[in-house]
């Protein structure tokens, strides 16, 4: 339950329209409710503004469809990121209106739209093979309201490819700035524009790249200002940690 929802049911009870009983039963799953295997968070979307985000790589099918159903029985939309495809589509069949997006690897339900809530993200990707991150980054940050551009394979093997993106880049209030291989990418994008960048290695590359290590050393040392970084593969993180960046804008 987000605020306008809390709001909404106490101007109710408050000109009569809703009992003291209803009010209660409506707020009954505040703070949490206890499944057995997980303490669903319904206040999330009350603290925060966005509902609790479901991580579901290492979760069972049947785990997976009861938190969903319980996030959605209180009306709140659903997101289930780091779902594989064979999973979901066991959710999908058993959470009515779910859908999956295969390339971000999410299970969604917008029981509303998303409210839009301002700015503009760019996500720019080094390579092709960075898109899987990329796109759940851009995936979460649609479903929380969020305006976004995307800009693939621009990495710095070929960086006339990047400098044609600089009026995108610098038009943009964030910039999420994925790479794998050195992760040289957001220290490039740092240097081009004045918004917030938030980098994200990817575990794409080989050797010396160390599965991510690598450019998430030389993200961690970048001489740009301004550079944040998450964490190895992080889209999710870096979308919210962008989407805090705006409503402080806002």
């Amino acid at each position: 339950m987000d605020a306008a929802r809390l709001r909404s049911l106490l101007e109710d009870v408050a000109r009569g329209a809703v009992s003291a009983h209803d009010a209660a039963e409506a707020l009954r799953g505040l703070p949490y409710e206890d499944l057995g295997f997980a303490r669903v968070d319904h206040h999330r979307a009350l603290r925060q503004g966005v509902p609790e985000v479901v991580l579901g790589e290492p979760k069972t099918v049947d785990q997976i469809v009861a938190i969903a159903q319980a996030i959605v029985a209180r009306g709140d939309n659903l997101l289930v990121t780091r779902v594989a495809a064979d999973k979901a589509r066991d959710v999908c069949a058993r959470v009515p209106g779910a859908r999956y997006d295969e390339a971000s690897r999410i299970v969604s339900l917008e029981l509303a739209p998303p409210q839009a809530r301002g700015g503009r993200v760019a996500v720019v990707t080094a390579g092709t093979s960075d898109i899987p991150v990329a796109e759940e980054a851009a995936e979460v940050l649609r479903l929380t309201g969020h305006e976004v551009v995307r800009r693939y394979d621009c990495g710095v093997a070929g960086l006339h490819r990047l400098l044609d993106q600089r009026e995108v880049l610098a038009s943009s209030d964030v910039v999420i700035a994925i790479a794998g291989m050195e992760g040289a990418l957001p220290s490039v994008v740092g240097g081009l524009v004045a918004c917030p960048v938030i980098a994200v290695p990817t575990s794409v590359g080989y050797g010396a790249h160390l599965g991510g290590l690598a450019p998430l050393m030389t993200m961690l040392t970048t001489c740009s200002a301004g550079v944040l970084v998450v964490n190895i593969d992080n889209g999710f993180g870096a979308a919210m940690a962008a989407a805090r960046i705006l409503r402080l804008k806002g």
